[in-house]
């Protein structure tokens, strides 16, 4: 398993990401607050250290740490916190539908209506000009 990263404990840990991080981040206490194996750490301490100083990275650092040594002294732990951060990818990307809406008066060029446009490039015509009156 790939360790959490530091950049998405911090901002699960400052709240980033509204109502989703508050929710990602109660299931990783619940997870982390689940009996440990007896020779592995349980992340408790690292994990109340960040929510207390949520932008600090090392504090990210060390519950990452923590969190890796024990997904690899624990099997079952290791599969809850694998579902744990594929969801948190998926709440992270978004797999919702698009809303737009034009409004405000009339408007000239393109129109795209969809989510997660990368790399487009394109021109658009000048303007009509205003209606002589």
């Amino acid at each position: 398993m790939d360790p959490i990263s530091a950049a998405l404990l911090t901002a699960l840990a400052g709240g980033v990401g509204g109502e989703a991080a508050k929710q990602a981040w109660a299931w990783l206490r619940a997870l982390v607050r689940r009996p440990a194996a007896a020779d592995s750490a349980s992340g408790e301490a690292e994990l109340d250290a960040l929510e207390q100083a949520p932008a600090d990275v090392d504090r990210a650092q060390a519950l990452s740490t923590t969190l890796a040594q024990r997904a690899a002294a624990d099997p079952e732990f290791r599969t809850e916190l694998e579902q744990w951060h594929q969801q948190v990818q998926v709440s992270k990307t978004g797999t919702g539908d698009a809303h737009s809406e034009i409004s405000g008066g009339t408007q000239h060029g393109p129109v795209l209506q969809g989510r997660d446009f990368t790399g487009l490039t394109f021109g658009s015509p000048q303007p009509p000009p205003p209606p002589r009156e």
